[in-house]
């Protein structure tokens, strides 16, 4: 134990009758941080790093973060016990647009605001939030037990992490990679700000569809003769800055007016009519009114046809309210209109101009009536944050050349520097960063990373790490002042695997990989990974050693491995590639691990307007944080997204309560924790048996660590605690405990325990100190060493045993026959094997079988089953135990009822009317109970047929 220790309810030798978690867990993580056993000393051994993707400031844990957090929590966990200098990075990212959000609702509630401040008291009254409200999800993070490096607890704010963003814009600045254009942004207009792509949800919106006709200029005509051209829109406001007509070159409507005009018929602006291959013939009228300062197909339009960005007409502001464009055209009565007022007035006025083409409908009698519009399903833009319809606004902003930056990354994937997992996701990446566009990196907020620029009162300007270097490059008298905006979130959390190791105050390379200091190269990657295939571990690649002589940015850069939901793979992960490459010379981790979405018991997204989101903290404090870690984990399967199952949580906690008594019936047999890692000498079968038992579930679970398989790693742990240890072992060594068996049993549960602890910490720790005096907390425990081998005659003694006990207790059940009934068995000719093995476990075989006798004699004449065990088959005479008739009658009229129902629903599921019509889960259902009844037809058949 260390410095602060634990006595009041883990002395050696007790332990509560029941289990209940709140309070131990509450114990243990205490104990854990304040003993830094999070982080132990560990100079010499070789490194391994994850970083948590760090929540928002503002944030609360849900279902997502218990997930991501758990699979983090279990490897960081797992190679701490394998003995590595385990760092799992932890902090919280300011979160720009939702943390001044918040602050501002606060403003609000108390009848104020923001603009009543200067833009430094309201950054002031920010901070003040955070130090009162800040920390609410990392005291969650707590409770579910993460493991993290508290005492390097980062913020994305902070001087050190600032200093690093400064740094690597003004470095990209200098090196043409971050420059400022003029170009379209998704504008939220409630928050004032541009947003990313990655930052906007599509929501299907009921809308309409209308169509105008513009007429042709200078009396031109079409070939048809007609004088007008019809154009169609979703947004008949933004009609107010078009600029241009789009038609099709190979258009036989329109070739004749390519280069004429039309004209706008509220602004009476010139629209040339020009060629793109934007316009598709096929659609609708073929030609396309051309916005491009509201429009990004537009826009590119536009850039074609030769229109400079800066020559592209506005016509709102930042509230989206119309304002006057640069030729001043716009007609008074728009101006200052919101834009959905204004949609419906411009309707308005271009139907009274007779310009608006109705959208006709018939009734069943043919009937016809004239619509506006027509009626139309519309993907829409809204903000994810500001939750309004997004616009699109031609505005000056900086921007990062992703392309440029994409480039490695790629690279780095392609060679397996990267090893992605799964691989699937491979796909999906290489079709982003091969079609990225550039990143728009500012934001017009108050609270963030101030973008480092100043500008002179000619407008030139001047990018530096700091106000004094600005003027020094503008020269004395030269009067600045500092670009208003701030840096998006994700712009600083890209840094995050190297910035919070300490760069770039310490920008050593690492030793490991300094052929790559000069320039990333990745040929040598897929070597790496087929490498570690032969050393099972959740890392790949090198690791290096002598970690004492090498700083932590050295030591644990590049991380080992980063967990992350797919939903972030471009927020957040490709940006991370981007940037570490860039700057470190590295991949800033080996392996990205994406797990899947956690969705409602049917399949759902959980949505609070759906009202199926899952409260973790809820779960936690009726089961316990140790039983949602393991759902988590056994239900994360690779590629696929987890359904939220309470039932199967629950089951988790009684798994816990069987380990906990389990343990509880070891102490009251004399079985205390073992005082070796090594396995004990063991001659019985039984305890020979389990010994390699315990082997096969450590290379399994190596095995499911190195694929990253959470699911078959849990399912490992479980079916061996719970199958061969507690329903087989402790029934197989009752009334034996010798001293072989009691320390071959106590070194048994300790093994458990070691492979447990990833999954369930708290239990296991808690089971560690009440087994006996220990040197040292079960956390910073040894990991079992596969030093013990598997014994082919004890493991065929024991697996014998049990197919006799398991088939002759399920014939019984099927038979009717009660479980405690005592019955006789004849073999006639037993291999020397199966003698052996009868001769041997004369008193289990009574006991567990409840078999009286096996003679090795033909079995009397009369109504018998045949029980399968290895290569014999035992008969047991029927004769006198049950009613044989009745019993066949009894199976052969629910025979006949399974068979019915099973064949009904086989009916029904074949029928594809009901596969396309019904409810996804009542088709389900009907699978469901199909497979049942097909099961219980075949399971009574089985029994018929014993019955001979």
């Amino acid at each position: 134990m260390t410095d602060t220790t634990i006595s009041e309810a883990s002395e050696a030798g007790t332990l509560a009758k029941t289990f209940e978690p709140a309070g131990l867990e509450a114990k243990w993580y205490a104990h854990w941080e304040a003993n830094g056993l999070f982080r132990p000393e560990r100079p010499d051994a070789a490194p391994f790093t994850i970083v948590n993707p760090p929540p928002n400031v503002t944030g609360s844990l849900h279902i997502g973060h218990a997930l991501d957090n758990t699979l983090q929590d279990v490897v960081i966990r797992y190679e701490r016990l394998r003995g590595k200098d385990a760092l799992w990075v932890v902090g919280t990212d300011h979160a720009g647009i939702a943390t001044q959000m918040v602050v501002e609702r606060q403003m609000e509630a108390r009848q104020d605001k923001r603009t009543n401040y200067t833009r430094e008291q309201f950054v002031e009254k920010v901070w003040e939030w955070k130090a009162e409200s800040g920390g609410t999800i990392t005291g969650q993070l707590r409770r579910l037990g993460c493991s993290m490096d508290w005492s390097r607890e980062q913020f994305t704010m902070d001087p050190h992490f600032t200093k690093a963003v400064v740094k690597v814009f003004v470095d990209l600045y200098n090196q043409g990679l971050i420059y400022r254009d003029k170009r379209l942004v998704n504008w939220d207009p409630k928050l004032k700000t541009a947003i990313s792509d990655l930052e906007v949800e599509t929501r299907e919106i009921k809308g309409s569809f209308w169509r105008f006709r513009y007429p042709l200029a200078d009396g031109a005509v079409r070939a048809d003769g007609l004088d007008y051209i019809e154009v169609a829109t979703t947004r008949p406001e933004t009609m107010l800055a078009d600029m241009l007509v789009a038609v099709n070159a190979d258009d036989p409507r329109y070739t004749a007016v390519i280069g004429k005009f039309v004209v706008q018929p509220l602004t009476g602006r010139r629209l040339q009519i020009v060629a793109d291959e934007h316009a598709d013939p096929e659609l609708g009228s073929g030609a396309v009114k051309i916005t491009p300062g509201h429009d990004f197909n537009d826009f590119e339009v536009g850039r074609r046809a030769g229109i400079k960005a800066g020559d592209m007409l506005n016509m709102f502001d930042a509230e989206a309210r119309v304002v006057q464009t640069a030729d001043g055209l716009v007609p008074d009565e728009f101006l200052g209109m919101d834009r959905f007022d204004a949609r419906a007035l411009i309707v308005q006025r271009m139907k009274e101009a007779g310009r608006l083409v109705p959208h006709v409908t018939r009734d069943k009698e043919g009937l016809e009536t004239e619509h506006d519009a027509e009626p139309r399903t519309i993907q829409t833009p809204y903000g994810d944050r500001g939750g309004v319809v997004i616009e699109p606004w031609l505005t000056d902003q900086w921007y990062v050349d992703a392309e440029k930056l994409a480039v490695a990354p790629m690279e780095a994937v392609r060679s397996g520097a990267i090893e992605i997992v799964p691989k699937t996701w491979e796909k999906t990446f290489f079709n982003w960063m091969e079609n990225i566009q550039p990143w728009c990196v500012s934001r017009q907020l108050w609270w963030g990373h101030r973008i480092p620029a100043w500008y002179g009162s000619d407008g030139q300007c001047y990018v530096a790490e700091s106000e004094e270097e600005a003027q020094s490059k503008a020269g004395a008298g030269v009067t600045l002042s500092r670009d208003e905006d701030v840096l998006d979130t994700w712009f600083s959390s890209a840094l995050w695997p190297f910035a919070t190791l300490g760069w770039p105050e310490d920008d050593s390379p690492n030793p490991v990989h300094a052929e790559l200091v000069e320039a990333p190269s990745f040929s040598s990657g897929l070597a790496q990974t087929a490498e570690s295939k032969d050393n099972p571990s959740t890392s790949s690649g090198q690791t290096g050693v002598g970690g004492k002589h090498r700083s932590l940015l050295a030591k644990h850069y590049p991380n080992d491995l980063l967990i992350s939901g797919f939903d972030i793979l471009f927020f957040w992960d490709a940006r991370m590639a981007m940037q570490g490459i860039h700057f470190m010379k590295e991949v800033p981790w080996k392996r990205l691990y994406l797990h899947g979405l956690v969705r409602a018991a049917d399949g759902q997204k959980m949505s609070k307007s759906k009202g199926n989101v899952v409260d973790p903290l809820l779960l936690i404090d009726k089961y316990g944080a140790d039983a949602l870690r393991f759902f988590m984990c056994a239900m994360e399967s690779q590629g696929r997204d987890v359904k939220m199952d309470e039932r199967r949580v629950e089951g988790y906690r009684n798994f816990a309560t069987k380990l906990w008594n389990a343990a509880r019936f070891c102490m009251a047999n004399g079985i205390t924790g073992s005082t070796t890692v090594a396995a004990p000498a063991a001659t019985s079968a039984v305890n020979r048996w389990i010994i390699g038992e315990v082997v096969e579930t450590v290379a399994a679970l190596d095995q499911a660590m190195a694929d990253l398989r959470f699911d078959a790693a849990a399912n490992a742990i479980y079916h061996f605690v719970w199958d061969q240890f507690c329903d087989w072992y402790i029934e197989l060594i009752k009334g034996s405990f010798d001293d072989e068996t009691r320390a071959v049993a106590g070194w048994v549960l300790d093994q458990i325990l070691v492979m447990l602890h990833p999954f369930m910490p708290f239990v296991t720790e808690e089971l560690w100190h009440a087994l006996g005096e220990r040197s040292a907390e079960l956390i910073v425990a040894e990991w079992p060493a596969q030093q013990a081998g598997v014994d082919p005659a004890a493991k065929a003694e024991v697996e014998w045993l049990i197919a006799l006990v398991s088939n002759l207790r399920g014939a019984k059940n099927e038979l009717g026959i009660a479980p405690g009934a005592r019955l006789e068995a004849y073999l006639p000719e037993p291999s020397a094997a199966t003698r052996a093995v009868i001769a041997n476990n004369p008193a289990s075989i009574e006991r567990l079988a409840r078999l009286s006798a096996i003679h090795f004699a033909p079995a009397p004449a009369g109504a018998a089953m045949q029980i399968g065990a290895g290569d014999a088959s035992l008969i047991v005479p029927l004769e006198g135990v049950i009613d044989i008739a009745a019993e066949k009658a009894r199976l052969e009229k629910a025979l006949a009822a399974a068979q019915k129902e099973a064949r009904s629903l086989e009916g029904r599921l074949s029928n594809p009317a009901f596969a396309e019509k019904a409810k996804p889960e009542a088709v389900e259902k009907a699978r469901a109970d199909h497979a049942h009844h097909s099961a219980e037809a075949t399971r009574l058949a089985a029994a018929l047929a014993r019955l001979g």
